[in-house]
């Protein structure tokens, strides 16, 4: 099957302030977010992506364009199951001021829960961003076949999400993962299950992610030891 390179959007303004920005319309990049953005964009310029799909929201879409930049003629496409998880009621108010809501260590403990007031739930989030990845996944393997490389660009709880999802990992968990702003983190799925290639990277080189030409000429991807013995 297909590789996804998950990418978390570009460092924004809300980072910066303090703020859950969520859903709110118009967060966009900060300076150093513009300068992470196009540093992401410059480590997957090398690579052959099928594909390039995004989170709605602005930071996600800057940061999306930004890697489009260094494809010609790939135009990001927009599906909304990669958005920010629907905060409700705590959408723009300060971390700290939260960090004080009773909901709070719920979220940090026992996330699986949690809906937010007047929110959505991280379950929701989850499956959603799952389904997301799953289907274009399916969508490119039938188009550009099983070697594709694409890229999703969303945020830090959906990538999360979606890493717990591929460790069999209950949701519970998925505070325990680490997802930096412009990081990637890359999962290949296959038939029986997922592989988790690489977490939480911002600086190694990509180009081995590309297939090797087999001795009929054929890509072959590159395998681990964990692959060879878990197909």
């Amino acid at each position: 099957m297909p590789t996804v390179i998950l990418v978390r959007h570009g460092r924004s303004s809300a980072n910066t302030s303090g703020t859950l920005a969520g859903r709110t319309p118009g967060v966009k990049l900060d300076d150093t977010g513009v300068q992470q953005a196009a540093a992401v964009a410059e480590r997957l310029a090398e690579l052959p992506l099928a594909a390039i799909v995004t989170s709605p929201l602005e930071r996600c879409k800057q940061t999306a364009a930004a890697i489009a930049k260094q494809h010609d003629g790939l135009r990001p496409a927009t599906d909304r199951r990669l958005t920010e998880c629907g905060y409700g009621d705590w959408t723009g108010q300060k971390i700290a001021t939260l960090a004080k809501d009773p909901l709070w260590s719920v979220v940090q403990q026992h996330p699986s829960a949690v809906t937010f007031p007047n929110g959505e739930s991280m379950r929701a989030m989850q499956q959603r961003g799952v389904d997301a990845v799953r289907a274009h996944d399916a969508l490119l393997a039938k188009s550009h076949g099983p070697d594709a490389i694409w890229v999703a660009v969303s945020h830090g709880d959906v990538i999360k999400a979606i890493v717990a999802d591929a460790l069999g990992q209950h949701l519970d968990t998925f505070q325990r993962i680490v997802v930096d702003t412009a990081s990637t983190t890359i999962i290949t799925y296959t038939a029986t299950r997922p592989f988790l290639v690489r977490l939480n990277d911002s600086g190694s080189e990509l180009a081995s992610l590309i297939p090797k030409p087999s001795a009929k000429g054929k890509p072959k991807k590159q395998s681990s030891d964990a692959v060879v013995g878990g197909r």
